[in-house]
């Protein structure tokens, strides 16, 4: 059945947990941290301005593919056959992919897109997969975190 076709009543809902807000709160300290060390270490210890903004990218890129992997958990619990929500489970991993190997202010900016573009695609598929009710979250948790890797981007 193609997914335009999918009853609301017969999905599965995704409930709302606490200690899901809790931590993925908690899991802004590393955009937020990087983003201003990017900044104080710029100029003045490249060695460490480096590894801040390498570091940066890269736990982006780990969150990023997190956020596609998100796809292929809700997918295998639905009554119904989902294949968009496979597919696009695996761009992310592919798109942080390339912007852990590209220069960290290169792939800052690419995560920090990357992340605006998940949450627009989650915003399309989360209805049809129960899980709308996480949308508020996640754009809260999007917006500081793109926004931290478009500002270590342009500090880096």
């Amino acid at each position: 059945m193609p997914p335009a076709e999918v009853q609301p009543s017969t999905l599965k809902t995704v409930a709302l947990h606490p200690l899901a807000h809790r931590l993925g709160h908690l899991g802004l300290l590393p955009f937020v941290v990087g983003a201003l060390l990017v900044w104080l270490f710029g100029g003045r210890n490249l060695d460490a301005h480096y590894y801040v903004s390498v570091g940066l990218s890269t736990y982006a890129g780990l969150i990023i593919t997190f956020l596609g992997g998100i796809y292929w958990g809700l997918a295998f619990v639905q009554p119904v056959d989902m294949p968009r929500a496979f597919v696009w489970g695996i761009v992310p991993s592919a798109v942080a992919w390339v912007g852990v190997i590209m220069p960290p202010y290169a792939g800052l900016a690419l995560h920090g897109a990357m992340l605006i573009v998940c949450y627009l695609v989650d915003r399309r598929l989360y209805p049809l997969l129960g899980a709308s009710g996480w949308l508020t979250l996640r754009f809260r948790l999007s917006a500081v975190a793109a926004l931290c890797c478009f500002l270590a981007a342009a500090g880096s």
